[in-house]
């Protein structure tokens, strides 16, 4: 479960930056690479090994995450949130969708990966992404529903 919170935080988060200004992208982006490189440190080692390996990852995540959020410009984002939505829509399952900014050279897609629904009748789509920024690669993973007003929303 720890693991699923922790994806579904930078998948959030990287969704939620185009709504955000520059110096909020780097705060998330950080908090985002933090949780990211904290799952990964936590997959090494065991014991107090482990715990070290975790916190290298949550420091070392943090710096590329920020420097990721700091980078994505307004038009990155725009792009980002393209795919994202198209993805949702109407990309089959393990169909990506994918974007990409000539003029940054920043690039990345969105992938649904189940399609479901909820008892109450919403459709959600669980979904993997990458972003690759300046040859930094990140990854997330996270559950999108179908809103009311047919807008889609990053749940977990």
């Amino acid at each position: 479960m720890g693991r699923i919170a922790i994806a579904a935080t930078l998948v959030a988060a990287v969704a939620l930056a185009g709504c955000q200004s520059r110096g909020a992208n780097e705060t998330m982006g950080g908090l985002l690479g933090a949780a990211g490189g904290g799952l990964l440190g936590s997959q090494v080692g065991s014991g107090s090994g482990k715990l070290a390996a975790t916190a290298l990852g949550v420091l070392a995540g943090a710096l590329i995450g920020s420097e990721v959020g700091r980078t994505m410009d307004d038009v990155d984002r725009m792009k980002h949130a393209q795919a994202a939505n198209s993805a949702f829509e109407s990309a089959p399952t393990g169909t990506s969708s994918t974007w990409n900014n000539p003029d940054t050279g920043h690039y990345g897609s969105v992938t649904p990966t189940r399609t479901y629904q909820q008892t109450d009748g919403t459709y959600c789509r669980e979904f993997t992404q990458t972003i690759d920024v300046g040859g930094r690669t990140e990854q997330g993973y996270g559950t999108a529903c179908r809103q009311d007003d047919g807008s889609w929303k990053i749940v977990s």
